[in-house]
């Protein structure tokens, strides 16, 4: 017969059964990590996997309250952090949606037609996120849309493990041309050096690379701006370009926008990094997002002196495997 005292024990049971599994998931993924900090991926990696201790913790503060095990008080203050940081985990990161918004590129004129750029970034496919799952609902939300065209604002990984080819497969059934530029995280700061493999898995995966590169379309140009923490951010020959079409500028770090020069038409940037905070919290996330972003950007448009910029928040995750009041997005922009 189950007394308080075999619910008690059997509770500590499960919570040693997951955490001895937790440590064996992340010795074995981390083994398959491209990484430069073989610990710093194993501790991180530990972190998202004793997170599953976080259900039974939060039903264990339910009866520890009602046995009399813990006082009221422990019992409510458990229950309500495990219930918070179970929704941040487990609920918040897979809550996609799309936010839909309108600019006008071109001053002058309207477009002809509108045109319907869809916005992704972060995705950070590694140690927290950028799974299976969350690609194959990116895909699918993505396709639901009918974008023009799909730009990726950098950070695609995040010390992914060494079978990324296979992992972005999926992105080959996005129904319009994507295009995109690196991030901090695909650079060699923070690391790890991946690029080649990043490129091939792009390249592999029907995904345009356009750092330093122009795409035309009929009344508006792309340019892809390579990251700036990096240092390999350049658009001082901007001026020198044909400027009878405004400027739709890809860049992973919003802060770029302070170094666009004066041009004929104001350009439109579109960035990510910032991650809407990932954790909103009162004072404490603003006070952090200004190590992240020297300009204060956070998400949404801004206007700054020759350009404006539009920071998404994202879909992925680093740090902590936590979202929290700020659900991963797709964001649709119509230039009109």
């Amino acid at each position: 017969m189950w007394n308080s005292n075999t619910i008690i024990i059997s509770f500590y049971v499960v919570f040693a059964t997951v955490a001895c599994w937790a440590l064996l998931q992340a010795w074995t993924h981390q083994a398959r990590t491209e990484t430069i900090h073989p610990f710093k991926a194993f501790v991180h990696l530990l972190a998202f996997y004793l997170s599953y201790l976080l259900p039974p913790l939060c039903l264990f503060s339910l009866y520890a309250g009602v046995s009399g095990y813990y006082t009221l008080h422990q019992a409510s203050f458990v229950f309500l952090l495990s219930a918070i940081l179970v929704y941040a985990r487990f609920i918040e990161p897979h809550q996609l949606r799309i936010k839909q918004h309108q600019y006008r590129l071109n001053p002058r004129a309207k477009f002809k037609r509108p045109v319907k750029v869809a916005l992704i970034a972060d995705l950070h496919v590694g140690l927290f996120s950028g799974q299976e799952r969350q690609l194959k609902q990116i895909v699918k939300k993505l396709n639901q849309q009918q974008p023009d065209l799909v730009v990726v604002a950098g950070d695609w990984t995040y010390e992914p493990e060494n079978c990324l080819v296979q992992e972005l497969d999926i992105l080959k059934q996005i129904q319009a041309p994507v295009y995109s530029v690196p991030g901090n995280h695909d650079e060699q700061y923070p690391g790890p050096p991946i690029q080649q493999l990043l490129s091939d898995a792009l390249e592999k995966n029907n995904v345009i690379d356009i750092e330093d590169k122009i795409i035309e379309f009929d009344e508006f140009r792309l340019i892809g701006v390579g990251d700036l923490w990096a240092g390999k951010t350049n658009m001082r020959c901007m001026p020198d370009l044909p400027q009878d079409r405004p400027w739709l500028i890809l860049s992973h770090n919003p802060d770029t926008v302070d170094m666009v020069p004066e041009l004929a038409m104001r350009p439109l940037m579109l960035s990510g990094h910032t991650h809407g905070g990932q954790i909103e919290l009162p004072w404490i996330t603003n006070y952090i997002m200004q190590r992240v972003s020297i300009l204060g950007h956070k998400k949404g448009f801004y206007t700054h002196e020759h350009a404006d910029v539009f920071v998404t928040v994202g879909t992925g995750m680093v740090g902590v495997p936590f979202r929290f009041r700020v659900p991963p997005t797709i964001d649709m922009i119509e230039l009109i």
